[in-house]
């Protein structure tokens, strides 16, 4: 046992370690050893997203090691509709969203579980955003024009969706309302796309990298662009949990820093392809890691480059817009009167205008 009131000589390392190393090199391997789990300590983070171009930003972010620069580990986790990924953030199975300006979204945000941090793709007047088609038996019935939605059928996820909104955004532009359209709820993206192939539906909203492709192999028609009806519109918005929004104030920060630079490299190279076409081929190359998975990429790529759309410059909000959407939740019912847009948009972590 050792004697407590007896001063002991300290132990002295002998001069050689068993397999020839000494005590300085075990010291320094100790110490890097250490320094290396520092290294690693970064934040975990799961964002919910979609397969789509139009979500590339954070798939460019990881690949070229901006999250990690910030000191975030994230992963990503791939949803069939953007409701989904905005439910998935509220029951806290995922840290961060981009989803759409949704009443859902509204809703959760109102009951202070999920906020809008920053924005993510916007409609701009000099580049492709959503696309209006008409599906081919519409198109061949003398379905031409957006102007003729009116009594037509439009595919939607859910009520409430972006679609659903850019419904109404047009029945307002030719005055009618979004009840002299016949919705139809179908709940996944790719439901959409199959009724809208089989004439099943007359009209849909779609995101540039699916729409072109059927509209050159005659499985439907552009018949036009909500740019030139809503410029501006904010389509997609970065969305946190109300707890890391509150707790880890910097967490946010530091996730909207890397995701900002993947939308700054997505508009430098994807929206003027022919000025460096060899960035271009790469940045396909990255993004075809997460979009067209199942195609060649051969088959994938001129999708993917047709997908290209317009990212907001350092994931700053439209509030305007965002606004605009509120209320139209509100007059269909969609949303409650009194929720606010300071329950729905957190603005102290990026620009708005």
């Amino acid at each position: 046992m050792r004697d407590v009131g007896k001063s002991q000589a300290p132990r002295r390392c002998p001069l050689h370690m068993p397999g020839g190393l000494s005590c300085v090199a075990v010291a320094a391997l100790v110490v890097a050893a250490g320094v290396a789990d520092i290294a690693v300590a970064a934040d975990k983070l799961s964002v919910g997203a979609l397969r789509f171009t139009s979500h590339s930003g954070g798939f460019i972010a990881l690949e070229n090691g901006y999250f990690s620069e910030e000191g975030l580990d994230v992963e990503f986790r791939f949803f069939q509709a953007a409701a989904h990924s905005a439910a998935a953030l509220a029951a806290g199975d995922i840290d961060f969203a981009v989803a759409g300006v949704t009443s859902d979204y509204m809703n959760l945000a109102a009951e202070g579980a999920i906020k809008a941090v920053g924005g993510v793709l916007r409609e701009h007047q000099d580049f492709d955003g959503m696309a209006i088609m008409a599906s081919m038996k519409a198109w061949e019935a003398g379905f031409t024009s957006p102007e003729q939605l009116k009594g037509k059928s439009l595919a939607l996820t859910q009520l409430g969706s972006t679609f659903h909104y850019m419904g109404g955004v047009l029945a307002e532009q030719f005055g009618y309302s979004i009840e002299d359209i016949a919705v139809r709820p179908l709940h996944k993206v790719s439901a959409m796309i199959d009724a809208f192939r089989s004439g099943q539906v007359d009209a849909m909203f779609m995101i540039p990298h699916v729409a072109k492709p059927l509209d050159q192999i005659g499985a439907g028609k552009i018949i036009g662009w909500m740019r030139d009806y809503r410029p501006d519109h904010q389509v997609t918005v970065l969305m946190g949990s109300a707890e890391n929004i509150r707790e880890r104030p910097d967490l946010v920060k530091r996730f909207l820093r890397a995701y900002s630079r993947g939308m700054a490299d997505f508009n430098r190279v994807m929206l003027d392809p022919s000025r460096d076409a060899a960035a271009t081929e790469a940045m396909v190359e990255l993004i075809h890691k997460y979009v067209h998975v199942s195609r060649t990429f051969a088959n994938a790529a001129p999708s993917i480059k047709a997908g290209a759309m317009y990212f907001n410059p350092g994931a700053s909000l439209d509030l305007e817009s965002i606004e605009h959407q509120l209320e139209w939740h509100q007059s269909q019912g969609l949303v409650a009167e009194t929720v606010t847009m300071e329950q729905i948009v957190d603005t102290s972590f990026v620009e708005t205008n």
